[in-house]
């Protein structure tokens, strides 16, 4: 028998029990196991038979470091064609969850029964893929074609209750031994003489479709799809489903999983899975660094962010303290809590028995010294390092020690407001973003004297609240915003050159990006960007800079809250319009300026737009300021909706070719001048070695 897989006979059932920490992926020797263990069950005593899995889990996947490698013998098909073809009944029992590979495995059983907190699904698309084992061809014949559509392209997983509901499983056991309970649904099978029951038998009856279903559902994919083509293919595997017969079937569903496997998207995204994990190791920092116990947080500030910081605790069970100004300010803050959870239950996504429990967790102040007992403490103030500074010196009088100190700031000094206290050694950047009860990032940044125990708490409280964490060092901006500079000059240097608006976020929304930069900046307000530019003195002394920006800010238009900015916005629906006032005003201010205007394509705009990312992001790695380029791509797709299927900009920029990116840089410098367009001396490097950032990173650990 395999290593990884163990048979036993236990009266008359057969007990195939796999066991491959830590989540029983389906490597090479858990297939050979289960494919040997139903072969020798065949000929035994045994009347039917119970596949399940040792440690937390039912098999969670398949191995994922067998991507993009040669095959190795069997492969999961093999082993399914055994369980599905096996002369006695056999029995999945499902505990943790069954995902992707895993779930196929369940579906090639002839029976499945799983505890109450188990949850099966088909993630695959998450990865820029399909089920590739049949799970496109067996979900839709015994759930339905709307339901598998909706599950497969959504990749989300279902609980052993929606899940017995679908038809996806037979039997919720009573109890948590899944193993003694599946033995015991077996025997209850076999006394009742159950037929095996192959879902390959089941016919789809093609004329209970509605006409132009799949039509419809491709329509409304690619509206979310930001450039990922694996939805698309799903649909077409459904679609063979309900056309072909099983074999035929599956012969098309692995046909166009090949193709993806080998698809720039499907790599991008497999990238980033692996990248968002190696963002939460810490370089230079013990596995074993101990952690600070967090029970209780207070948010300093009740507006928008400091709700939503207060949320994303008061989810996991932590009590907050929100401290405001003043009476007024605090219940203004505690309506906004209550609205947003109360959209949530609005939308079926929580129940409202669980928004009074997590709104009661939160509580209000506006006295410093009743947060004196809490582990950690967040300033959401809005962005003025005076007033920060004021407010950590507070907080240091009051807060006990050991206390962890952090700033919300987006851009500030994380050191100068550590230095503010008489403990700096405490003080870290906590950067969530905007909303905070929904955006997955959080970019802790580590300051001169943060202590390692701190920054090891910072990135373990962060994914505890469900946040995907990456680490910065301590620079205007940090990452993700010090990158986003050049991007948001270039879109509206775009405008002064001959494009509107809305070429510009055109341009951008096609590649994938979820908002384009103009478009981003009536959202966040221009007002925002107006104020931050006028505190700063390294700006370029040039007429063109942010000139659009500035004008709009100065007519009173600051974007979507004031109905209009770049674009305007319907006061009902808030969709953008292209305002034809705006577009005859960038013209005429740059025959001010005697710019000659242009028609520019979309190669040029995304040039523009993305290569100052690229660029600036080359000078934070030298300066060690993000520990690595995948940690990059991390804070680029969970924190400001580059696309997935791209990458993040620094798998971008391997994909499109570092001496690419280089030239063209040198060619905008020529152009436009260095102020602007001065290429990093690593990408340089790179360049001329003909290396990518992937190869530098993993050289520099």
């Amino acid at each position: 028998m395999s290593e990884a897989v163990s048979y036993e006979l236990v009266g008359n059932i057969g007990i195939v029990s796999v066991n491959n920490p830590p989540v029983n992926a389906l490597a090479q020797v858990v297939r050979a196991g289960i494919l040997e263990a139903i072969t020798i069950a065949q000929n035994d005593a045994s009347e039917a038979i119970v596949l399940c899995c040792e440690g937390r889990t039912f098999i969670a996947g398949a191995d994922i470091t067998e991507f993009g490698k040669p095959p190795k013998e069997p492969g999961l098909p093999a082993a399914l064609s055994a369980i599905e073809n096996s002369s006695k009944p056999v029995i999945a029992a499902i505990h943790g969850t069954a995902l992707g590979g895993g779930f196929e495995v369940a579906l090639a059983c002839h029976y499945r029964c799983a505890i109450a907190s188990a949850k099966v699904g088909l993630p695959e698309v998450k990865l820029g893929l399909l089920p590739g084992a049949g799970g496109t061809q067996r979900v839709p014949r015994i759930a339905g074609v709307k339901a598998a559509l909706d599950m497969i392209t959504s990749g989300n997983p279902v609980a052993a209750k929606k899940a017995l509901d679908m038809g996806l499983v037979d039997e919720v056991l009573s109890g948590d031994d899944v193993r003694s309970g599946a033995i015991q649904y077996a025997k209850g099978l076999v006394e009742s003489g159950a037929s095996l029951k192959r879902i390959r038998d089941i016919t789809i009856d093609s004329a209970a479709i509605e006409p132009g279903f799949f039509d419809s559902a491709r329509k409304q994919l690619v509206k979310r799809a930001r450039g990922q083509i694996a939805q698309d293919k799903i649909v077409s595997c459904i679609e063979a489903a309900v056309n072909l017969p099983m074999d035929e079937g599956l012969e098309r569903e692995r046909e166009l999983f090949k193709e993806l496997v080998t698809s720039s998207e499907s790599a991008a995204m497999r990238h980033i899975f692996f990248a968002e994990r190696l963002a939460a190791k810490i370089k230079g920092l013990p596995r074993d660094t101990p952690v600070r116990d967090i029970k209780k947080v207070a948010i300093i500030g009740g507006g928008t962010m400091g709700g939503g910081i207060a949320m994303c605790f008061a989810n996991v069970g932590i009590p907050v303290v929100m401290l405001e100004i003043n009476d007024e300010a605090l219940e203004r803050g505690m309506h906004i809590i209550r609205k947003n959870y109360t959209i949530t239950v609005q939308k079926g996504k929580l129940p409202a028995d669980q928004m009074e429990q997590r709104i009661g967790l939160i509580t209000g102040t506006t006295n410093y010294e009743d947060i004196g007992d809490v582990d950690l403490v967040i300033e959401a103030v809005f962005e003025n390092l005076e007033l920060k500074k004021e407010i950590f010196a507070k907080l240091d009088g009051v807060c006990k020690q050991g206390a962890i100190l952090a700033t919300n700031t987006s851009y500030q000094d994380v050191d100068a407001i550590a230095a503010a206290t008489s403990r700096p050694q405490d003080v870290v950047g906590m950067h969530f973003f905007s909303p905070a009860n929904v955006m997955k990032l959080l970019e802790n940044v580590r300051g001169e004297k943060t202590a390692d125990d701190v920054v090891a708490t910072a990135m373990s409280i962060g994914k505890k609240i469900g946040k995907v964490c990456a680490l910065s060092g301590v620079c205007y901006g940090f990452i993700g915003n010090r990158m986003l500079g050049g991007y948001g000059r270039e879109a509206q240097m775009l405008l002064m050159d001959g494009c509107t608006p809305a070429q510009v976020d055109g341009s951008l929304e096609r590649f994938g990006m979820a908002m384009g930069p103009l478009a981003m900046s009536d959202l966040a307000g221009l007002d925002v960007g107006y104020k931050a530019r006028q505190g700063r003195t390294d700006l370029p002394d040039d007429p063109k800079l942010y000139r659009m920006g500035t004008l709009l800010v100065e007519m009173g238009r600051h974007g979507q809250k004031t109905g209009s900015g770049f674009y305007k916005y319907d006061p009902e629906t808030r969709r953008r319009l292209s305002d034809p006032e705006v577009e005859s005003m960038i013209k005429e201010e740059a025959a001010k300026l005697d710019l000659e205007q242009r028609d520019i394509g979309d190669d040029e705009i995304l040039a523009r737009c993305f290569y100052p990312l690229i660029n600036e992001a080359a000078l934070i790695l030298e300066e060690g300021i993000a520990q690595r380029p995948s940690d990059i791509d991390v804070v680029y797709v969970f924190g400001y909706a580059f696309p997935v299927a791209k990458g993040g900009p620094m798998h971008y920029a391997d994909q499109v070719g570092l001496k690419n990116v280089y030239d063209k840089i040198c060619e905008f410098r020529d152009l436009y001048g260095e102020q602007y367009w001065k290429p990093a001396p690593l990408l340089k490097q790179l360049a001329e070695e003909g290396s990518t950032f992937a190869e530098w990173g993993a050289k520099n650990g």
